[in-house]
């Protein structure tokens, strides 16, 4: 393919130098456009016409706009979550669905070690306990249990629980799993212990969640679920909002059924200033940005542009999540 017409959908970075020196070499001449996500006029000018999409995972790509696509024959994506794009519309078109599994592992796990050390050590806290006059032992309201001592369970040990575990086990933690996909035999290699569902939410002192989101994990975290863990218990997820039941947790943390929340990922991404969730006290919300470190980026720039080359080629990248 000589002149691809290659379409960038992306609202979240200033450049695109990276995939561009990339897609040029591989494909001298070729045409690049950007669009932000409400790109509708751009589709009826010139999107229809693209031989490639690369989209951000915030993009929304549904049946209705794949099947007005004449020659596309790659939409890849800059993440690993693939949610926003119909798959099986794409399919059915002959195009392939790419993601980036992976890329931001040590990301990820180092803020789930973050939030374990949060949830510990509370150094926010401290400072209304100052002003009310509070110093020493008198500021604390709990003493914690050591993080040497403490359990930390995973929802889902794939790729990234799997570096999480590692994280977690470098500081002496014991680290137990949930994942049908995963037997007790290579757990136990990892050296992590598998649970069954109940048994492992009861036990935990902190519960990262690493499932990935498909219609099967939608809400798979339930109010009845938090009555099931330990009061003293703080709830980490870096995967995707919608796993969690978003009311019951809010209920959950305000009933004190745990004792809270840390979140780089809630139901509604981007939220508007005045999302509930983001004003409920015990609820840490930060802006999903724990995949975010320069290498990341750059893997993820690769692999995205990479995945276009490969398929613009004739070729199948292994990061294809819905053709095979």
């Amino acid at each position: 393919m000589e002149h691809p017409l290659i379409w960038i959908i992306d609202e979240e970075w200033n450049d695109y130098d990276l995939e561009t020196a990339l897609l040029r070499e591989a494909f001298p001449g070729c045409d690049i456009r950007c669009s932000a996500y409400g790109y509708e006029q751009d589709l009826e000018v010139f999107g229809r016409r693209a031989d490639a999409i690369i989209a951000q995972v915030y993009a929304s790509l549904p049946a209705a706009v794949i099947n007005t696509l004449d020659r596309c024959r790659i939409i890849a994506v800059y993440g690993g979550g693939y949610d926003r794009v119909d798959i099986r519309a794409a399919r059915q078109k002959g195009i392939a669905v790419t993601n980036v599994s992976g890329y931001c592992a040590e990301d990820l796990a180092d803020y789930v070690m973050a939030a374990v050390y949060h949830g510990n050590k509370g150094l926010n806290a401290f400072s209304a306990a100052i002003q009310s006059g509070n110093w020493g032992a008198r500021a604390a309201d709990s003493p914690p249990v050591r993080i040497s001592r403490s359990v930390l369970h995973i929802i889902g040990l794939g790729y990234i629980g799997r570096t999480v575990a590692k994280r977690a086990q470098a500081l002496n933690m014991t680290v137990s799993a949930y994942d049908p996909q995963v037997d007790a035999e290579t757990m136990s290699a990892l050296g992590v212990r598998k649970t069954a569902w109940d048994e492992g939410l009861a036990g935990a002192d902190y519960i990262s969640v690493n499932a990935i989101l498909i219609p099967e994990t939608v809400d798979l975290i339930n109010y009845e679920d938090f009555k099931k863990m330990k009061r003293s218990a703080w709830l980490i997820n870096t995967a995707r909002g919608k796993v969690i039941n978003e009311e019951a947790l809010r209920r959950a943390v305000a009933e004190k059924l745990i004792r809270g929340a840390v979140l780089d990922v809630i139901a509604h991404e981007p939220p508007e200033p005045d999302e509930p969730i983001l004003a409920d006290e015990g609820i840490l919300v930060s802006p999903h940005v724990s995949y975010i470190s320069r290498q990341s980026y750059d893997e993820l720039k690769r692999r995205a542009a990479g995945n276009v080359i490969l398929h613009l080629r004739g070729e199948v990248s292994p990061d294809c999540v819905n053709l095979f």
